[in-house]
């Protein structure tokens, strides 16, 4: 087990009638329980979370997935925090995502809407979608290549235009002028073999979480997660085992393989570098 400089990965309500400063806690943390008033008189208190005074990150996550269809949900956290409108997660590897960009992303004006009216910031990718063709125009102007950029998961400016619809389609049309707005990760072809010998189980440490499962989805993608619980992010291939998650293309996870099953995983980006080896080897 090697880890060096930084840590790369970690483990990752009702509204009172009471003053904001008091109904702000349920942002924080579980709210009071009934009436909270101490018997001087003096308003109650909500319990606050680990993280407090920063937003728990538990729902911060929430509203990020939650903004990507589940208008209700969004509006319940909105009513605890508007604040939560400007959420943003690291779903893996780097790969950030604010509450937005998740609306943004699938398309969900309504959402996006709702989350610009309680204070998110919007940016390239939401006015892609929202089919703001002069905006789009004059962000390339001042940036020229910015185009190219990719947004949460690796999608790209031309996906979110897409997404926009009948709506954004003179945003489209220019997109599809500047020939470069669209580019899609590399990913190299995988016999079953090679895809075989590189899943499995690999250790970085004694402890259960302490570990990575490299397994496939429905559709035979290969993907990475961290046990026991973490999220299943694709991997593109580079070549010669070389792999990228969604999100960030500078990140290499690399497998050591001869013949026979892969002994050893070894993540490296800028500075920090850790391996992981196969489970029971």
């Amino acid at each position: 087990m090697t880890i060096q400089r930084r840590q790369f990965l970690s483990l990752s309500a009702g509204i009172l009638t009471a003053p904001a400063w008091i109904r702000a806690g349920a942002a924080y943390g579980a709210p009071p329980p009934g009436d909270a008033a101490s018997t001087s008189g003096a308003p109650g208190t909500s319990a606050a979370s680990a993280t407090f005074p920063a937003h728990d990150p538990d729902l911060t996550r929430e509203m990020v997935g939650a903004s990507h269809g589940n208008m209700a949900r969004v509006r319940e956290l909105l009513a605890m925090s508007p604040t939560y409108a400007k959420s943003a997660w690291d779903w893996g590897f780097g790969d950030w995502e604010t509450a937005i960009g998740a609306a943004s992303h699938v398309g969900n004006r309504e959402i996006v809407t709702l989350l610009i009216e309680n204070g998110a910031r919007p940016d390239l990718f939401t006015c892609t979608m929202l089919g703001q063709l002069e905006t789009v125009k004059a962000w390339v102007t001042a940036s020229p290549g910015i185009q190219r950029l990719h947004g949460p998961h690796g999608l790209t400016l031309m996906h979110h235009a897409r997404k926009g619809g009948e709506a954004a389609a003179p945003v489209t049309a220019y997109l599809e002028s500047l020939g470069d707005a669209d580019p899609v990760y590399r990913n190299d072809p995988l016999t079953d073999a090679e895809r075989d010998r590189l899943i499995g189980v690999y250790a970085f440490g004694a402890a259960p979480e302490e570990r990575f499962d490299v397994s496939v989805n429905k559709d035979g993608t290969l993907g990475i997660k961290r046990l026991p619980a973490g999220g299943f992010r694709n991997l593109f291939h580079q070549g010669e085992l070389a792999f990228h998650p969604p999100g960030n293309n500078v990140v290499r996870i690399h497998f050591e393989a001869g013949t026979g099953p892969a002994g050893r995983l070894t993540i490296r980006e800028g500075e920090f570098q850790l391996s992981a080896e196969r489970a029971g080897t």
